[in-house]
């Protein structure tokens, strides 16, 4: 349990400083370019992490789950990931035009082509860090994942205030694919190529089940802006982005990293054979996510309005941008859940869950996308917490579904509450400059704080413990 707690508080340092630099990029871009800019960047973006998935499709997590030579599985994985990696670049680059036609943005094909170099790099510091995944080395990764991130980020600033438009953060993205496995071998990550046939065959039954289920999640938080690139335009897409970059910033920095802690915290559990602790663990996650999550959504969403301080052409943003922090909470209770039933063994159920999650994306997207960017949040937000309970059901019957969730629930609804009325209450007092904003979030989060304090008093006694 010590060791998973200094890891998660590792990997939230990392991932704060890493999505820091991201939350940055996403101020100054927004402020540098038009709606239609900001959507041509987020559609490349999205091919790209689709891409990325494609070379990955989850051999990561074999090197947490293995009980082979870890070294020797990663050389492995390395050899498989680094060479689709390659092989997908040299087709995006080739076949970026007819993506571009197939999203309905034809200036998004020089954008895709670029974007696509960064595969091989991305693929090489995956497997890095799935070796310090493996022991819960966090510290380590601070170097190579936020220091690459933030050289990214600084290259995509430069570029973007000297003029360079879309391609500022095209360029960031290859600096920083170039940058994170150079700078995890400097802190003594190396792996090298190898071929391990064992190795191999279990990474292949691992993607046989995993891999499809990988390429599902992606495509659940890719496949909104490609509806909406091909229905409504690239300015849609523009506009919808700035909100869900926005609401994806707490699922990002307290959702990811708890997974990211969950899942081999979890595997390490089950390989030690003490799977009868795996409720607790989640337990203790899914309180910890739903508390500083539930806290961040709930002042982002009091507070959606504010989002003209980007300029006013940025204000259709905020009606979505409300709606999709709900979205962002029911996806991080689904990711964190995933994780405990992955580690655990079920990963069937875990294809299965995604692919009806999917398919009931995309069906309402069909019926809900011509009716603009507010319906296709709604969407996500009503799809998302129809999932939930599933999920839930699905924990419950093998026996980890963590213990006290109402209790939890209801601290949280409680927090949310006083936010919302406190935000009522005092928001007219602030200005609308940057200043006002930071004062009224200030202050909604001690109402929310104070709120969860005097009726959660598991959330006081988790606080303590993890002081001590």
């Amino acid at each position: 349990m010590t060791g998973a707690v200094r890891g998660s508080l590792w990997l939230f340092l990392v991932n704060l400083v890493g999505k820091g630099g991201q939350v940055a990029v996403t101020l100054v871009l927004a402020a540098l370019l038009t709606e239609e800019g900001l959507g041509l960047v987020a559609l490349a973006v999205s091919v790209v992490n689709i891409g990325q998935v494609v070379q990955s499709v989850g051999v990561y997590d074999v090197i947490s789950r293995t009980r082979l030579d870890p070294r020797r599985v990663a050389g492995t994985l390395l050899t498989l990931s680094v060479g689709t990696g390659a092989v997908l670049a040299v087709l995006l680059v080739a076949m970026s035009g007819v993506v571009a036609d197939a999203v309905g943005a034809p200036g998004v094909a020089p954008l895709v082509a670029l974007a696509a170099l960064s595969l091989p790099g991305t693929a090489a510091a995956g497997v890095q860090m799935g070796l310090l995944h493996r022991e819960l080395d966090f510290r380590r990764r601070m170097l190579p994942d936020a220091g690459g991130a933030l050289l990214g980020a600084a290259v995509t600033i430069g570029l973007a205030v000297l003029g360079w438009g879309p391609y500022a953060l095209v360029c960031g993205l290859l600096c920083t694919a170039v940058a994170q496995p150079a700078l995890g071998a400097l802190v003594g990550v190396r792996v090298r190529p190898a071929w391990d046939a064992g190795a191999a065959a279990e990474a292949s039954r691992w993607i046989a089940v995993v891999g499809p289920g990988a390429l599902v999640a992606v495509l659940l938080v890719n496949v909104d802006y490609l509806a909406v690139g091909r229905v409504l335009g690239a300015e849609a897409v523009g506009v919808y982005s700035l909100a869900y970059r926005i609401a994806w910033v707490p699922y990002v920095v307290v959702a990811v990293v708890l997974g990211g802690v969950v899942f081999p915290w979890c595997a390490k559990l089950v390989r030690a054979g003490r799977p009868e602790e795996l409720p607790a663990a989640a337990g203790r996650a899914t309180h910890a996510l739903l508390v500083v999550t539930g806290g961040l959504y709930a002042v982002t969403a009091a507070m959606a309005d504010r989002v003209v301080l980007f300029g006013d052409r940025w204000a259709p943003a905020a009606a979505p941008l409300a709606l999709l922090c709900g979205y962002g909470l029911g996806f991080g209770l689904l990711h964190l859940w995933y994780q405990v039933i992955r580690a655990a063994g079920h990963a069937r159920r875990y294809l299965a869950l995604e692919l009806t999650h999917l398919a009931a994306l995309v069906l309402a997207l069909l019926v809900c996308t011509r009716h603009g960017v507010v319906a296709v949040a709604a969407t996500q937000l009503a799809v998302v917490w129809a999932l939930v309970p599933v999920a839930w059901r699905v924990l419950a019957r093998r026996g980890l579904a963590p213990p006290g969730l109402g209790r939890m629930a209801a601290g949280v609804a409680a927090g949310a509450v006083c936010c919302l009325v406190v935000a009522r209450s005092v928001g007219g007092l602030f200005g609308p400059t940057v200043p006002g904003a930071l004062g009224e979030g200030l202050v909604l989060v001690l109402g929310y704080a104070a709120a969860v304090l005097l009726t959660d008093r598991r959330a006081v006694r988790e606080l303590r413990e993890v002081r001590r």
